[in-house]
């Protein structure tokens, strides 16, 4: 499969500035370096903004964000965003929308295809792929391995489990939950198993999404890795036994949006 437009514009900007590893260099000093004023100020509903100028543009990032994975995404969302679409609007602001990592067709539609090249953009800005695939090649799937890559590139669970579910080499489904109703899901183009269509129903009762809409339930670190019957999730054809099946589950929570973020995978 070939980069996306925005992976890349963030590979070519990486390597005019002479950047191998993004970890090592504050993204203010990357932002400044390509131009751009970045301000961090209160900003209601909304994560970043970008105000282009003739000769300045500035880009802001909600102060009040409480994860520095997220305040980072959010400013290279809006780096790609001056990198790219400089003609294409004069101001625009992000939310929970704009930044979502399920870019599916009804979304593309409401947002347009900059939100998904502005996305592209920083996860390869700030994950860049041959160093993550060095980062990730040893190992196997797991909850430590997200938070583990997580921690290296000092991203979001989030935008860490969709960039490994581009490259790396176990497939994964990744299932979006809002308010206790399925939005969205995706997986890893090797990812086989047919998906039940749930979408805006509750998630499956014998599933750790619902525990935790159901029971307010969040695993610790350590329990994180909650194993599942493959007709949870999926298809389950009427010669197959679910007891022939090692299907696992982990939920990314966010109490406060009253999110999760289900990642299910198969081990052999």
């Amino acid at each position: 499969m070939g980069l996306s437009k925005g992976a890349r514009v963030a590979q070519q900007m990486l390597g005019d500035c002479g950047i191998d590893d993004p970890t090592e260099i504050p993204i203010e000093l990357i932002v400044s370096g390509r131009g751009a004023t970045l301000r961090y100020e209160p900003l209601k509903n909304s994560d970043g903004r970008i105000v282009f100028g003739e000769k300045k543009s500035i880009i802001s990032v909600n102060s009040n964000l409480l994860f520095e994975g997220r305040r980072r995404f959010a400013t290279a969302h809006e780096l790609g965003h001056y990198e790219m679409h400089r003609d294409s609007f004069e101001v625009h602001n992000e939310n929970e929308s704009t930044l979502s990592w399920f870019d599916d067709k009804v979304n593309r539609s409401k947002k347009g295809i900059q939100e998904a090249e502005a996305n592209q953009f920083a996860s390869e800005l700030l994950m860049p792929s041959k160093v993550f695939l060095e980062e990730c090649s040893s190992y196997r799937f797991s909850p430590d391995l997200v938070r583990h890559l997580s921690d290296r590139f000092q991203t979001s669970r989030t935008s860490t489990v969709f960039k490994y579910m581009e490259l790396g080499s176990h497939p994964i489904c990744v299932f979006y939950c809002f308010n206790n109703k399925l939005r969205y899901w995706k997986k890893s183009d090797e990812f086989k198993n047919f998906i039940v269509d749930r979408i805006n129903l509750s998630p499956p009762e014998d599933s750790v999404a619902a525990e935790y809409f159901n029971e307010g339930k969040i695993y610790s670190k350590s329990q994180s890795k909650q194993q599942i019957w493959k007709s949870t999730w999926f298809d389950l054809k009427e010669w197959e036994d679910d007891m022939n099946y090692n299907f696992y589950e982990y939920c990314i929570v966010t109490p406060r949006h009253n999110t999760v973020i289900s990642v299910v995978w198969e081990e052999m």
